[in-house]
């Protein structure tokens, strides 16, 4: 049978054209969720930042630790509570750049030294595609809820303290 016997609404340009249509609304939503949908699961881990003498604040961070976990980030989420974050965790220290592709929510990030000492602080709006650069190497960032670091009292030269497993994991080549 011919392919417009299958589909005798095709025949005509306007049934023509809701075909296109509807193909490609298709494969524009497949695409989205292919991208949402990667599978990548990120560790969590409950770390503190010490803000004073005696004085910590708890954060529940997801670790991104590989390149596919450092370049999805906190993309198509839509809210992140205070008092969660995600944690980039770099090889080497560097000139962190950092972008709101695809982020639909309001984020802060800190710049953090190997020791975990924050460096700076900066906010982010969603969907700005233009990089953000930390103003000297890095070997973390840390992001979270926009204004979170200020609600919660945290300072640049605060120190955010790492657990000795906290490390770049090998890439898996995909």
């Amino acid at each position: 049978m011919a392919f417009s016997g299958l589909f005798p609404r095709l025949r005509t340009l306007p049934g023509v054209l809701r075909g296109i249509g509807l193909v490609c609304g298709l494969c524009f939503i497949l695409a989205g969720l292919n991208c949402k949908a990667r599978g990548l699961i990120f560790e969590t881990q409950e770390l503190t930042i010490e803000t004073g003498p005696g004085k910590r604040i708890p954060i529940s961070v997801e670790l991104a630790q590989t390149d596919q976990q450092r370049t999805q980030g906190l993309m198509y989420r839509k809210s992140l509570a205070d008092g969660k974050g995600m944690l980039f965790i770099f090889e080497k220290d560097q000139i962190l750049s950092f972008w709101m592709k695809n982020t639909l929510i309001p984020l802060s990030i800190a710049f953090i030294s190997v020791e975990g000492r924050i460096l700076e602080i900066r906010d982010m709006e969603p969907g700005d595609m233009k990089p953000l650069y930390s103003s000297r190497s890095a070997r973390y960032a840390l992001e979270v809820p926009q204004a979170w670091f200020s609600r919660a009292g945290v300072v640049v030269g605060d120190i955010l303290h790492l657990p000795g497993g906290v490390m770049p994991l090998a890439s898996s080549g995909d």
